[in-house]
C-alpha cells in the first residue's frame, strides 16, 4: 500500500473551477459560530451555490473532541470548554497564537481520494514551515506535522525527540471537506497540559515561537496561501462576513 509520502499531492480543481474564496478573521470566533458557518458553507458548496472556501481565524481557548476521543485523554475536563465535533481525531486544542485553517473544498472536482487530501494539508504546512526554515515531516503513524528536536534529550529508545507543530482533522459531507488544520505560531503550550493532544502520549507540542522563530501570524498566512496555491490552486480575497460576537 502506498504510504501518504509516496501519494501524488496534487488536489489541483478542474479546469472550469473559480479560484478559491480565501477569509481571513482578524477578531477570536467563537466555536459554536465556526461550525455553523461551516456547516452552512459546506452545503452551499455541495449544492453548486458557493465556491471553495478556506478561512484562517484563531479560537478563544477550548478542546476539542474528535469521533476517536477517549475519556481519559481529557486530563483537565474543567479547564477549558470542551466541544464534541464531527470531525475524524481525537482531543485537541485551539487558542490565540494558533493559525487554524477551516479548509472547505469540493473533493468532487478535485480528487476523491480521502488520504490524498491528508497529505495535502500536512504538505499545505510543511511547505509553510519550509518557507521559514523549519523542517516539518510527517510520520505514517502520527497524523500531523512534527519537527524533530535535537536540543532537547532524547527519548528512552534513544531517538531524536520529536514535537507536534500542527495538527490535521477532517470531515467530508458529500465529498465536500470541512474541519481541516491547525498550526502553532504563538499559543500558550502550557494549555495542552489538559488533554494528551490527539490521543498521542510520549510526544511534546511546539510552536514557531518556541522554536526560536518570533514571526507574525500575517507572515505566516502569506506563506500558508502561496503554499496552498501550489498544491491546491489560485485563490481569491473574500472581504470578512462572519461576525465575531
Amino acid at each position: 500500500m502506498l504510504t501518504r509520502t509516496d501519494l501524488n499531492l496534487s488536489m489541483l480543481p478542474q479546469a472550469d473551477c473559480p479560484p478559491v474564496r480565501w477569509r481571513v478573521s482578524d477578531e477570536l470566533v467563537p466555536y459554536d459560530v465556526a461550525i455553523a458557518t461551516m456547516e452552512a458553507e459546506v452545503a452551499a458548496i455541495a449544492d453548486g451555490h458557493a465556491d471553495e472556501l478556506v478561512w484562517l481565524l484563531e479560537h478563544p481557548p477550548l478542546y476539542t473532541a474528535g469521533t476517536s476521543a477517549q475519556t481519559a485523554d481529557l486530563i483537565e475536563p474543567d479547564r477549558f470548554p470542551v466541544f464534541a465535533t464531527g470531525r475524524g481525531g481525537e482531543y485537541t486544542y485551539h487558542g490565540p497564537g494558533q493559525r487554524v485553517a477551516y479548509v472547505m473544498l469540493d473533493l468532487k472536482r478535485r480528487r476523491q481520494d480521502v488520504r490524498a487530501y491528508v497529505a495535502g494539508l500536512e504538505e499545505l504546512v510543511i511547505q509553510t514551515l519550509d518557507m521559514m526554515n523549519v523542517r516539518g515531516e510527517r510520520r505514517e503513524d502520527r497524523v500531523g506535522v512534527w519537527v524533530k528536536r535535537p536540543d532537547k534529550p532524547a527519548m528512552l529508545d534513544g531517538s531524536v525527540t520529536e514535537d507536534k507543530i500542527a495538527a490535521i482533522g477532517i470531515r467530508l459531507r458529500r465529498w465536500v471537506s470541512f474541519h481541516g488544520l491547525s498550526l502553532n505560531v504563538e499559543p500558550d503550550l502550557s494549555h495542552f497540559s489538559g488533554i494528551v493532544p490527539c490521543g498521542i502520549s510520549g510526544y511534546g507540542v511546539t510552536s514557531l515561537v518556541d522554536l526560536g522563530l518570533p514571526v507574525m501570524m500575517t507572515d505566516v498566512d502569506i506563506r500558508l496561501r502561496e503554499a496552498f496555491e501550489q498544491i491546491f490552486g489560485p485563490t481569491v480575497n473574500e472581504r470578512e462576513q462572519v461576525t465575531s460576537r
